[in-house]
C-alpha cells in the first residue's frame, strides 16, 4: 500500500501541472487512504489471522476510522496541538469518497497536496513513520 499510496502522489502531481484540479483532490485522499491502510498492514504480522472486525474496518474510505484501525488516535491527538499540523489534518479530513462527483478549486487542490507533501509536517510524512 506504500507505493500505492506514493504512486498515487505522483499521479497527483501529474494533475496539478496539468491543470487537472479536481482529479488531483479527488486522488490526494486517496494517498492518505493507502498510507493510513499500509500503516493497518504493517500492524499484521506474516502468517497472523487478523481479528474479523480490523479486516472489515479496513475496508472503508473514512479516514477518521481508518486512524483508529491504525491505532493512531492518540499519536494524532498529540499531533493535532501543533497548530501547524493540525491546519494540515483539517484540510485533509475535509476529503471524502465522494469527491469524485465534486468540481473542486485550484486553490483547494493545492491546500490538501501541500498538507500532505509538507516536509516538516505533512501528514504523508507522519504516516510514513508508521508504515
Amino acid at each position: 500500500m506504500k507505493t500505492i499510496a506514493l504512486m498515487r502522489l505522483k499521479e497527483v502531481e501529474v494533475l496539478i501541472n496539468n491543470r487537472q484540479y479536481s482529479g488531483a483532490y479527488y486522488l490526494s485522499g486517496y494517498v492518505i487512504e493507502c498510507a493510513l491502510k499500509a500503516c493497518i498492514a504493517r500492524k499484521t504480522q506474516k502468517f497472523d489471522f487478523p481479528d474479523k472486525k480490523t479486516v472489515l474496518d479496513s475496508y472503508t474510505h473514512d479516514l477518521e476510522k481508518l486512524v483508529k484501525v491504525a491505532q493512531l488516535e492518540n499519536e494524532l491527538k498529540f499531533h493535532l496541538k501543533n497548530p501547524d499540523f493540525n491546519s494540515r489534518w483539517l484540510s485533509v479530513i475535509q476529503w471524502n469518497e465522494e469527491s469524485r462527483y465534486q468540481k473542486h478549486s485550484k486553490q483547494k487542490t493545492i491546500d490538501i497536496y501541500q498538507s500532505i507533501k509538507d516536509p516538516t509536517h505533512g501528514v504523508l510524512q507522519w504516516l510514513q513513520q508508521h508504515w
